[in-house]
């Protein structure tokens, strides 16, 4: 790995966990007394795999449960690994990964779930990946709207047609084929987007982009949404939907099958599994 990279992933950590702090002050906004619990872990020396990460995890009345992790981590791949990630075969399995996930899972059925993910990650070759979706149980236009401008707006601010590309593969990526329907109403979705800067350049300012509009826009749709009555046949439809949401992550979704190649953290990498939930 060049020092470059190594010192990269430093100055994309210290925005992530910056990006952690403000959106926890954000969602405990919401809640009368319920707080983010953080946990800190570490690989111990010897391991091939170093360096550890912060896991932030609330369980509220009106964020039911809502994780936000953040991980800066290198060494070894496994050989059965290495496929799955861009030039680790090159590198020799050698990478540095870091990033920010969050999955917010909320009481009320009318507060639609998100997650967002950010990400960088060097092997032979450096890159940045991410994303972010909506996923409501019951669809409200104005809230899918207002998301994904926010999106639009991060994606037009780096390049034209980027929204229209990464809204496509959003939509592409987060679809059950078992199931044949989408896991949700999308967002965006990018990856192996190179580096072609030592600082990250244009690609970093969008990554920040997208972190800023997801702080902005989604803590509107849950101040308009916690407050609507709701059901028991509603609430049941919500653990239903969740279903398909664990189904997704257990089986389709890369960051869980990347967690469980390098042998993190497990209570990290599976945050996104919802506290409650029906087939």
């Amino acid at each position: 790995m060049s020092i470059e990279r190594e010192g990269f992933a430093a100055t994309a950590t210290g925005y992530f966990r910056d990006l952690q702090s403000r959106l926890c002050a954000a969602f405990e906004a919401f809640e009368p007394e319920s707080r983010f619990a953080a946990r800190s872990w570490s690989k111990p020396e010897g391991h091939r795999l170093q360096g550890g990460g912060e896991s932030r995890l609330m369980r509220g009345e009106v964020f039911e449960k809502v994780g936000v992790n953040v991980s800066h981590v290198w060494g070894v791949l496994a050989s059965e690994a290495r496929p799955q990630v861009t030039g680790a075969a090159q590198s020799g399995g050698e990478f540095i990964a870091c990033g920010i996930s969050l999955v917010a899972h909320m009481t009320n059925p009318y507060v639609p779930a998100m997650h967002l993910n950010l990400r960088y990650l060097a092997t032979s070759r450096a890159w940045f990946g991410g994303g972010s979706d909506l996923t409501p149980t019951f669809p409200v236009a104005a809230d899918t709207a207002d998301f994904h401008a926010a999106l639009r707006q991060a994606c037009e601010g780096f390049r034209p047609g980027a929204y229209e590309e990464y809204k496509a593969w959003c939509d592409r990526y987060f679809y059950l084929p078992h199931r044949q329907e989408p896991r949700g109403v999308g967002g965006i979705f990018f990856d192996d987007l190179a580096m072609r800067e030592a600082d990250g350049g244009a690609e970093f300012a969008f990554v920040r982009a997208v972190g800023e509009a997801v702080l902005e826009v989604y803590p509107r749709i849950v101040a308009r949404r916690k407050d609507t009555p709701f059901d028991d046949a509603a609430r049941e439809q919500l653990l239903v939907k969740r279903g398909r949401y664990v189904e997704f992550n257990l089986v389709y979704d890369r960051g869980t099958r990347f967690g469980f190649s390098t042998d993190a953290d497990p209570e990290a990498y599976l945050m996104s599994l919802p506290p409650l939930v029906r087939w």
